[in-house]
Parts: structure tokens; C-alpha cells; sequence
């Protein structure tokens, strides 16, 4: 292999080769809506994707993106 040949193979390997890395998301911890005291859960997460949030009509509670309100809210 020619010595030529190998400096843009070198240099495309460096250019695609790097890693790139994502600066760390930080999220601040669920904040009530204002107005709204925070009341811990009072029992264990039901499964996992579930968050502790609050519904403006029945309160605090487990919720999933996907299944909903836990314990049947809608």
C-alpha cells in the first residue's frame, strides 16, 4: 500500500472514529403545580415507567405514559 493511500484513510478514520458524548441531563425533581402542597407516595411504585405526579382532579398519584393512571384514573 502506497504511503499516499493511507493519509486520507488515516484522516477519515480519525474523523469518524471520534466519540461523541452527551453533557449529562439534569432534571430538577417533579415541582407541583404552584398553589399545590406535594404529598409523598404511600406505597411502592407499581412498575416501572410509572412517575408520582399530580391529576387536578383526584391528586397525587402513579402515572405511566403508556397505561395511564394507576388504580383506574383517567
Amino acid at each position: 500500500m502506497k504511503f499516499t493511500a493511507l493519509i486520507p484513510a488515516t484522516i477519515v478514520a480519525l474523523a469518524l472514529g471520534g466519540c461523541v458524548v452527551a453533557p449529562p441531563v439534569v432534571r430538577p425533581a417533579y415541582e407541583p403545580p404552584p398553589g399545590v402542597v406535594y404529598v409523598a407516595p404511600t406505597y411502592a411504585i407499581p412498575g416501572p415507567g410509572y412517575v408520582w405526579a399530580y391529576h387536578a382532579h383526584y391528586g397525587w398519584g402513579w402515572h405511566h405514559p403508556q397505561y395511564g393512571w394507576h388504580r383506574g384514573w383517567r
